[in-house]
């Protein structure tokens, strides 16, 4: 490089400086320092001039970079970026490109900016937006349904043209209100999902006895006592912020309500350190392909194996409230058939 060196030296030098403050070798040394790559590509395409950070963007050694050729097509006064794959990776570099003459010889100067982060994030960002797109998509057309539906049931109820008798208004208004019942939990999981992605997780662990709020749960759903079965001793209880725990515990048993056949099992006990809870259904089960997928937020099982509306929040809820609060939550089939929701947590002895 000490002839391309001294080209650029002649052509730059205006007023010879001998010594540290010649113009000319400060601005070699702020070329080779540059965090930037520059590299000087001749009229054949050939590199004649590399300062370290190109070679380092680009591969090989600053010394051997010189002479080779410049494969990548920039025009003047133009960017690009170009992709490279090496050993750390596939990288994005920024390439900015002017022209410029030196000791009568035409030269491109091409800087080069590694934007691999910057790139991934947009990239991140982008699928994140498409998906809150789609989210918002799926929230408004599963929103809508019981909207209409409730629209439909209130005209009937109130038109006074309509004959129906007491059961019949009576079946109309339980329909309502389950058709109601059913968008504020909808509601619920938006707004918490919008809490935990703009605040996070700030719960205060207690000591919360199982038994009590699995009662409190199943008070406030439409299923017969026969349907569910509770194995809970009064003891058993879970170090967990109890609004949160309450969440958990309601996301599981209306999927299960929801999506699955009767009778339900509810089942908690102690081991260890843990408070372990399971939601088991006698449903057909989650398709294979599809567990993987279970608790991703916005995750829906595929349209011929859904039979309620939904906008697949509530496991991802369940898991990410789990795990704030030290513990975990995970599906498993059943041997026999159906499903096992579990939820493990801290056990509430542990909670000082």
């Amino acid at each position: 490089m000490g002839e391309t060196a001294r080209t650029f030296r002649e052509g730059f030098r205006t007023t010879p400086r001998p010594g540290p403050s010649d113009p000319n070798e400060i601005g070699l040394a702020i070329l080779a320092a540059s965090a930037d790559g520059v590299v000087a590509i001749d009229d054949h395409g050939t590199v004649r001039f590399s300062n370290q950070a190109a070679a380092q963007l680009l591969g090989p050694p600053a010394g051997d970079l010189v002479g080779m050729p410049f494969d990548h097509d920039v025009a003047p006064g133009q960017g690009a970026e170009i992709e490279l794959t090496g050993p750390a990776g596939p990288r994005v570099i920024d390439v900015r490109t002017t022209s410029t003459t030196v000791a009568g010889e035409r030269f491109r100067i091409a800087v080069l900016r590694d934007v691999t982060q910057r790139r991934q994030s947009e990239q991140a960002m982008e699928a994140a937006i498409d998906q809150q797109s789609a989210a918002l998509a799926v929230a408004a057309h599963e929103l809508h349904s019981p909207l209409a539906a409730i629209g439909v049931l209130a005209h009937v109820l109130s038109d006074q043209q309509v004959e129906i008798g007491f059961p019949e208004r009576t079946k109309l208004a339980e329909r309502i209100a389950d058709l109601a019942g059913r968008l504020q939990m909808l509601m619920r999981r938006l707004l918490t999902s919008v809490q935990i992605e703009a605040n996070g997780i700030r719960g205060t662990p207690e000591p919360v006895p199982v038994l009590e709020v699995i009662i409190d749960q199943l008070a406030l759903v439409d299923a017969a006592p026969k349907d569910v079965h509770v194995h809970c001793g009064p003891d058993i209880s879970a170090a967990v912020d109890r609004a949160e725990f309450t969440m958990m515990l309601a996301n599981y048993i209306d999927n299960a309500l929801t999506y699955a056949k009767a009778p339900i099992e509810i089942a908690a006990a102690e081991q260890d350190e843990w408070t372990e809870i399971s939601v088991r259904d006698n449903g057909p089960g989650v398709a294979e392909d599809f567990e993987p997928l279970l608790f991703e937020r916005f995750a829906r099982a595929p349209e011929a194996e859904r039979q309620a509306a939904g906008i697949g929040l509530g496991l991802w809820i369940v898991r990410t409230l789990a795990r704030s609060a030290g513990g975990d939550a995970w599906y498993e089939p059943a041997e026999d058939g159906g499903s096992r929701f579990l939820l493990r947590l801290p056990r509430g002895a542990g909670v000082r």
